[in-house]
């Protein structure tokens, strides 16, 4: 049987010193998954992310505990939705087609397409688009959740977005291409984009709560905010395709 030694009590400290921590997460994802996953479900995944983060947490690192916990926090969550398998192969399919339709206009254009070229470039009505943007919205989050490298301490181009204790994602990588990849696209964003992005992520409002600065539906924010991450994520997912081959 293990001793309850000085390891395991240090361990039970960072747990109970963040415990906000969870809660905190649970409030800012709880728009971004499922309906029917309710608060109680986050907070038990997130929980489970916090001890695992406490267990795996190595300070040798020069990490600190806050963002290897958020990484964790996050990851337990979006693993609790993908265990309940809630997005369809059809549902996939659509942000797949999204994105690859975003990829063609953003070489052929050379420029970030607004939602008009996107919906002409996919077949479909604006109004149409508008309603697949908001189906795909949930798959956002999963996807920019992904970490930017494969190491245990690898951060998502997501936390690294919000995350004001550290350098931007921008800062930290200053001289790689994927650094000048996201810097581009987010200067090529629509003013609304940029706007939404900047309110959830840095703002730290809820959409409602930019919904009524921005005078927008809730609806709408969402569509602009799940256009944004379709945009960004196709960027970053061929700016690591140029670095793979290399």
């Amino acid at each position: 049987m293990e001793t309850y030694g000085p390891a395991m009590a240090s361990r039970d400290r960072l747990v109970e010193q963040h415990l906000s921590l969870v809660s905190f997460l649970v409030e800012r994802m709880v728009t971004q998954v499922p309906s029917f996953l309710s608060r109680e479900d986050l907070a038990s995944a997130g929980m489970t992310g916090l001890l695992d983060a406490a267990n795996r947490f190595d300070p040798d690192k020069g990490v600190l505990f806050k963002t290897f916990a958020e990484q964790r926090i996050r990851g337990a969550i979006i693993d609790e939705v993908r265990r309940l398998d809630w997005f369809s192969r059809g549902l996939r399919h659509k942000q797949s087609t999204l994105q690859q339709a975003i990829g063609r206009l953003q070489q052929r254009l050379g420029r970030e397409p607004d939602e008009a070229e996107i919906a002409a470039e996919m077949g479909l009505p604006l109004a149409e688009y508008r309603e697949l943007l908001g189906q795909v919205s949930y798959l956002g989050c999963v996807s920019l959740n992904e970490t930017l490298d494969d190491s245990d301490d690898g951060h998502s181009f997501l936390e690294n977005l919000a995350d004001e204790d550290r350098p931007t994602v921008l800062e930290r990588l200053e001289q790689s291409e994927l650094a000048t990849e996201i810097a581009g696209v987010l200067e090529q964003l629509s003013e609304k984009e940029r706007l939404v992005i900047s309110l959830y992520y840095y703002e730290e409002l809820t959409q409602k709560e930019i919904a009524g600065v921005l005078e927008l539906t809730e609806g709408r924010v969402s569509q602009l905010h799940s256009q944004a991450l379709a945009k960004l994520k196709t960027k970053i997912a061929r700016a690591r395709s140029r670095e793979g081959r290399r």
